[in-house]
Order: C-alpha cells, then structure tokens, then sequence
C-alpha cells in the first residue's frame, strides 16, 4: 500500500504523528511538499498533492490538508483507495485562520471510502460541524474525546490509537 501525507497549515513537524507514521512506513509514504506552507495558496496545494498521487494510495491527511484532499478527490473521483481524514477545519469557522484564503468546506460526498476522526474539542472544528461533514462525505467518523487539534500541540505525538485507526482502515479496503 503507498500513503500520501497531506499535512495541514506550517506543516508536520517532527514530532507530529504524520511524520512518525511517515517514517515507520518508509518508501510507501510520500508526503505532499507545497510551496506556501506559511501563506497557503489552494492551487498551490493541490497541485502539491495532485504531484504525489498514485492510483491505489491512501491518503492521510490532517487539517488544512484534509480541505486539500477533498477538493483533489472532487477533481479526481476514484483517483485515491481511500482517504483518512484527521481533524478537518471548519474555514468557515470563527477560529479559522483569516490569513488562509481559498479553501472551503466540502460540499461533496466522496467517491472512495472515507475515515474522518474528529475531537470533541477541535478549536478549528465543533463537533457538529465534523458530525455534518462526515454525513456529507459518506465517510465513517469517529469522535475523539477531548483531543484538542489532534497535533502535537494537543499531546497527539506518535498517536498509536491513530495509527491502530488506519491500520484498521486500511485492511478494510
């Protein structure tokens, strides 16, 4: 299997559990490497993501990276094996960054199986936008009890229970 990390806003850093996974996975994991990490261009993130598909990947992705993977798959329906989604933003959202432009919220179901987890407490996220969303999607959801952003900033780190996650929707592909 090849994964595709699509990380969210100033990148993953090194403690993220995107990066974590990514190096576990060695050279099945690519990661999407965009030229506006600081002031995000959509297109530009896109075209990012759009460089390191392959048919038959997974792509993982957090935050403003799930945005960027949405859009991707609504250009390319059935271009991906499936799509994991952590802590999708609201950018409609009050706590949204004004600084980050172009992106919007879903307004499509996917058209590759889908695992969105979400937290009772994302700052960028309320729960009932992440319960709408995944009902849009068509995507499974699971709720994460007070897990902040899910980033190394809420104490994610190499978030095994995540990883167990994709393990697990993996192997239902």
């Amino acid at each position: 299997m090849r994964y595709v990390i699509a990380p969210g806003y100033l990148d993953s850093d090194e403690g993220h559990w995107q990066t974590l996974w990514q190096a576990g996975l060695g050279p099945d994991a690519v990661r999407t490497a965009p030229g506006s990490w600081t002031e995000p261009a959509f297109d530009d993130w896109v075209a990012a993501l759009d460089a390191v598909m392959t048919p038959g990947a997974v792509i993982v992705a957090h935050s403003l990276g799930c945005l960027t993977a949405l859009a991707w798959l609504e250009r390319h329906p059935g271009g991906a094996a499936g799509a994991f989604l952590v802590a999708v933003p609201d950018p409609e959202g009050p706590t949204f960054p004004p600084e980050i432009t172009g992106f919007a919220r879903p307004t499509v179901p996917v058209s590759v199986p889908a695992l969105m987890v979400a937290s009772t407490d994302d700052p960028y996220a309320g729960i009932g936008f992440s319960r709408d969303t995944a009902a849009l999607l068509g995507a499974d959801l699971v709720e994460v009890e007070r897990g902040g952003h899910l980033s190394t900033a809420s104490g994610r780190g190499p978030w095994p229970e995540g990883r167990a996650l994709l393990d697990r929707f993996v192997a239902g592909l």
